[in-house]
């Protein structure tokens, strides 16, 4: 039996009208917009209102994904989810955008691996497809980050963002699609960046709302050299598991969370800027939105043409880390 060959059919991003500038952060906690855009090339990030939760950001996206991908939402076999900032612990936010775009026929669930989940998320997509046991898969990302960022942090709060993007993935013609998935952990490092509060090591008390338990809690310089060594290695893995080389890049889609940890990826994938899709100055960090906002940008951009190659690459709390190369 042939393999079925995966790609992607659509793509879609929304984020949310509010902007959240270096200028403003200046009026909440101590910093300036020199020392952001210098150690992280953010300039602003977009907020959620406070009637929007993850799965209306989710909805937005998922719906242009369909429209691309020339599909409707009841051709849908199944919905992941890939996000740390669910409506709720349950039922799952892939579970409310079900009922939201009205995909009767689609099994549902959340994936957590912060920000690497939207690889993660596609990795499944692949594998579900590849079986034969579904055709359309609708992968998303999206992220309220801002309801769990403490705005008295001044490491922390200059990095988030909220939004959603989303794919459409489903049968593509021979020699396109996905051709390697690099997925990897260190739980050891899952004390680095994290949230203690509300879970069943810390339930929800009235001292862990006290103790801040409840927001995003990271050693920065750890992360940071962290990311450095590991979206260049998982970059190169995927090229040799895929056969490709750093020469075949024709676009880097990588996770968005620092000016400086990308532009090191690019000189050890010997890639110039204009190789990669960078919005993070726009947008900041959006965990799991990173990747599928970048991507869509770039195709609405016309950054992204029929056989092209495109390497998504992304690390986050876990530790995790997720690389793929897509032949567009």
């Amino acid at each position: 039996m042939n393999e079925i060959p995966v790609g992607i059919l659509g793509t879609g991003k929304y984020v949310p009208e509010r902007r959240l500038t270096n200028q403003d952060l200046e009026q909440m906690v101590e910093t300036n917009d020199e020392w952001i855009v210098t150690r992280t090339g953010i300039r602003e990030r977009r907020i959620a209102a406070p009637e929007q939760a993850t799965s209306d950001l989710a909805y937005e996206a998922s719906v242009l994904a369909l429209e691309a991908a020339g599909i409707t939402a009841d051709e849908l076999d199944l919905i992941i989810v890939a996000t740390i900032t669910p409506d709720m612990f349950f039922p799952s936010t892939a579970c409310l955008l079900q009922e939201k775009l009205g995909a009767k026929k689609a099994a549902a669930f959340d994936l957590s691996a912060a920000c690497s989940g939207f690889i993660y998320g596609l990795a499944n997509a692949t594998g579900f497809i590849k079986m034969g046991m579904y055709r359309h898969v609708l992968v998303v990302g999206a992220e309220c980050l801002s309801r769990i960022t403490d705005y008295t942090d001044r490491n922390t709060s200059i990095l988030f963002g909220d939004g959603a993007g989303a794919v459409v993935l489903g049968q593509v013609p021979e020699g396109r699609g996905f051709k390697s998935f690099k997925l990897g952990a260190d739980g050891a490092g899952g004390d680095l960046l994290r949230i203690c509060g509300g879970g069943s090591r810390h339930p929800s008390s009235e001292q862990s709302i006290t103790d801040r338990r409840h927001f995003i809690e990271m050693n920065g310089r750890d992360v940071f050299k962290f990311a450095v060594r590991i979206m260049g290695s998982a970059a190169e893995e995927a090229l040799s598991m895929a056969g490709y080389e750093k020469a075949d890049i024709d676009l880097l889609i990588p996770h968005q969370a620092n000016i400086r940890i990308i532009q090191s990826a690019l000189e050890r994938l010997n890639l110039s800027e204009d190789k990669a899709m960078i919005n993070l100055d726009r947008y900041g960090n959006v965990s799991a939105g990173s990747i599928p906002i970048a991507l869509a940008e770039a195709v609405e951009q016309g950054r992204v043409n029929e056989g092209d190659c495109l390497v998504l690459v992304g690390f986050g709390g876990g530790l995790t880390w997720g690389a793929s190369v897509l032949i567009w």
